[in-house]
């Protein structure tokens, strides 16, 4: 593993013990300790697979993208020749409104819905929903992900920002936490909660359908997809998919197998 993967791995592995050890000492629902253990090894065990097949198909492609352009001088920013700084903040803004787009994309359209619904049918709401991923959709991220550090011409080191915050964000957004209204109530004005996401988890569709930010919590309100809260109080709201609730929909082998089951 090259120093830039070491680096991203060591974020996330402190944040992931942090968030881990912040949901054990003051979970906020706490019913959904109870079924930690199975869904961990699904939710991780997805984590391993896809870390896996990337390390095999594509690797770091995004890093190995924006090296390319560098040296070639394509994209926005190297010919425009921004001052680095500037550079990287454009590159994390294009990065995160991207994302935002996939993700409400993979809402939208059916065949990626498919894949998607596996991070969906989590019945419980915990830091490890955010690792449960179906290893096709995080390689289908990385390129498209890839197409768009080209067309900034994104500087290697602010991909590795970048991507270290976006992992880091989402095991804080997705933490079995509550933080005190006031302090939730100024945050997402700027970035996501876990308050805010968990809304994005409910059963209900419309709400599943919404808050589709991953950092920061603008696209949703610029593009009208914000929803401030659930319809129920969200200490006992339901998380997941109505249809994939059973054992079989919730095993590590059930979730690879998802996207090409019907529903």
């Amino acid at each position: 593993m090259d120093q830039n993967g070491l680096l991203r791995l060591g974020i996330f592995a402190a944040i992931l013990a942090v968030m881990a050890l912040w949901e054990a000492v003051a979970p906020y629902r706490p019913k959904e300790v109870v079924r930690r253990p199975m869904r961990w090894l699904t939710n991780f065990g997805l984590l391993l697979a896809s870390a896996a097949l990337a390390r095999f198909t594509i690797g770091a492609a995004m890093i190995a993208t924006a090296i390319w352009a560098q040296e070639n001088g394509f994209g926005l920013n190297n010919l425009v020749g921004m001052p680095a700084v500037l550079g990287g903040i454009v590159t994390i803004l294009v990065l995160d409104c991207a994302i935002y787009w996939q993700h409400r994309l993979a809402h939208m359209i059916p065949v990626l819905w498919r894949f998607h619904r596996v991070h969906h049918c989590d019945v419980e709401f915990d830091v490890t929903t955010a690792v449960r991923f179906h290893p096709f959709e995080i390689v289908a991220s990385a390129l498209y992900k890839s197409l768009f550090v080209l067309l900034i011409g994104a500087d290697p080191w602010a991909v590795v920002i970048y991507e270290s915050m976006l992992s880091g964000f989402a095991l804080f957004n997705h933490g079995n936490v509550h933080l005190p209204q006031s302090l939730d109530r100024a945050l997402r004005k700027l970035i996501v909660t876990p308050d805010m996401h968990r809304v994005h988890h409910s059963s209900v569709m419309d709400e599943t359908n919404s808050n589709y930010g991953n950092i920061l919590s603008v696209w949703d309100r610029l593009f009208v997809s914000y929803v401030d809260h659930t319809r129920t109080n969200d200490y006992d709201m339901q998380i997941g998919l109505e249809e994939f609730r059973d054992g079989k929909s919730q095993s590590l082998l059930g979730v690879l197998w998802l996207p090409f089951r019907q529903p």
